[in-house]
């Protein structure tokens, strides 16, 4: 995300908008106070939104290259991840400040706290790479300094003895323990002042936003058969169309919650979109084909309630979508047949795909296969998932696919995934359909987190992208809309949804 300009959403921030003063937990009497000054007036850090700075807070492996990396002039590469930091993580691979045992660039360790040896390592590859120092004398003079890894004794030598690092007040580097932000700031603001050269940090200018898209709402009946035009989801006379709705949970689970009655009620709030999520695994349609009988009967529901549906090939365990591409082929040859005419109805054809597959090597394959099925029998929507659970969207925007009506998916729960992920939809300049977010952390608990749902909510509607939440049921998570035992028989009562459902329910 090379546009993108923040470090991250809880630590160290690139500053955007002038420097940030007078932290309320940072005095002049602070032993910290002149580093945590001096990268301020620089640019390279503010704080948190409180005015706080929290300096005996902990960094991680990512936060801690992301402000080096900035520091030092680094450039952002193409990342094997879809983590916030990890174009910066490969660039500070690539120029050698650390070992790919240290922080894999896959990324599954980029969140953990740093070692302080490894963070000296870090700041001293980047700062100063020449400079040497006296082993006797460090060594003779760190108390711990038998518990350092002997990978680490040239930089932390080198970093004693250039004034970059000091121990405690007994002598000891903790060589192993985490390091905090203060620490972090200190260390990496004396080297880059014994480098020399430190420039102020002034953003690239912001690109500008897009004016916002004027949308309409209303069900199949007003807006009749849907195409894509440009990045947009448009209706028979050209208008951008915003369908809002529920997913269902898994049909083999909660198939009570995707029954006519249950459907209604969702409408009957204003939402013109329903989400079939037909698992293929986890007691789903691979093991138990009559959970196809139970998609199909939630599908002519929402049709009588002039709803638009989404028939949701739901791939989860199964995270290659090539795993079961004879039975999916199979599968949207007869949905795409019986529904042929119908404009109410798109196909999802792999939910989110995951597990270490890739957009070119797996993904594009499959659809390629299976998008010609359905264009066999409808020209209708399909919606097209991307690897690390339909999140890599910049991957699919490097090789997309052609043909017609075709979007691609992003999934998002709003305690998990923030300001990156929004960045991610605007830069890459494809038409993205949202068919699955909660307002709870990424495994539907947590929360719920209804401010970062609310800047989501407030991101679509200014692009017009569509939503499905999840989910229709009453599931104990965070992210079921209705409480434990609710009756749909006789429509949704407000009491009955929860806090998540309240907050969704009055966004259709």
């Amino acid at each position: 995300m090379k546009k993108s300009i923040f470090i991250s959403a809880v630590i160290f921030v690139m500053l955007m908008c002038g420097c940030a003063y007078g932290f309320s937990d940072v005095s002049t009497d602070d032993w910290f106070y002149e580093n945590v000054n001096g990268m301020t007036e620089n640019g390279y850090l503010s704080g948190y939104e409180d005015g706080t700075f929290r300096p005996s807070g902990i960094i991680t492996k990512a936060e801690l290259v992301s402000v080096v990396g900035r520091v030092s002039g680094l450039e952002e590469k193409k990342s094997q991840t879809s983590h916030w930091a990890g174009g910066m993580l490969q660039a500070a691979l690539d120029a050698s400040l650390y070992d790919w045992d240290e922080i894999p660039p896959t990324g599954e360790t980029f969140d953990e706290p740093i070692t302080r040896q490894l963070a000296v390592k870090i700041v001293m590859k980047a700062f100063l790479p020449d400079e040497k120092g006296d082993y006797n004398k460090v060594s003779g003079s760190v108390s711990d300094f038998s518990d350092l890894d002997g990978r680490y004794y040239d930089s932390v030598i080198a970093a004693y003895s250039n004034g970059v690092v000091y121990g405690d007040d007994k002598g000891r580097l903790n060589p192993k323990a985490s390091i905090t932000r203060a620490e972090a700031c200190a260390i990496i603001m004396r080297a880059a002042d014994k480098r020399g050269n430190l420039k102020p940090y002034t953003p690239p200018e912001a690109a500008e936003p897009p004016a916002p898209v004027t949308s309409v709402s209303g069900g199949a009946s007003e807006n009749g058969r849907l195409r894509v035009d440009g990045t947009r989801l448009v209706n028979e006379r050209g208008e951008t169309v915003q369908l809002k709705g529920m997913s269902s949970h898994g049909l083999q689970w909660f198939a009570n919650f995707a029954t006519e009655d249950a459907i209604k009620a969702t409408a009957a709030y204003g939402a013109n979109l329903f989400r079939c999520a037909m698992y293929t695994g986890e007691g789903g349609y691979l093991s138990n084909k009559a959970v196809k009988d139970t998609l199909i009967s939630a599908v002519d529901a929402a049709i009588r309630q002039d709803m638009y549906v989404i028939i949701d090939w739901h791939i989860l365990s199964d995270g290659d979508p090539l795993a079961n591409a004879d039975a999916a082929a199979e599968f949207f040859a007869e949905m795409s047949e019986r529904y042929a005419d119908c404009p109410n109805v798109l196909y999802e054809i792999c939910n989110e795909p995951n597990g270490g597959v890739t957009w070119d090597g797996n993904v594009k394959p499959y659809a390629e296969r299976i998008i010609p099925i359905i264009r066999a029998n409808s020209d209708g929507i399909i919606l097209v998932g991307s690897p690390t659970w339909s999140q890599d969207l910049h991957e699919a925007a490097k090789n997309p696919l052609s043909g017609d009506n075709i979007m691609y998916t992003c999934h998002f729960y709003a305690g998990t995934h923030t300001d990156w992920l929004r960045q991610r939809i605007a830069d890459c300049n494809l038409p993205v359909f949202v068919t699955e977010w909660g307002t709870s952390a990424a495994d539907g608990n947590g929360g719920v987190f209804l401010d970062e749902a609310q800047k989501w909510i407030d991101f679509m509607n200014e692009r017009g992208i569509s939503w499905a939440n999840w989910s229709l049921c009453d599931k104990s998570e965070s992210s079921a809309a209705l409480k434990s035992g609710a009756n749909v028989s006789d429509g949704i009562s407000a009491d009955e949804l929860t806090e998540s459902g309240a907050f969704v329910f009055g966004n259709f």
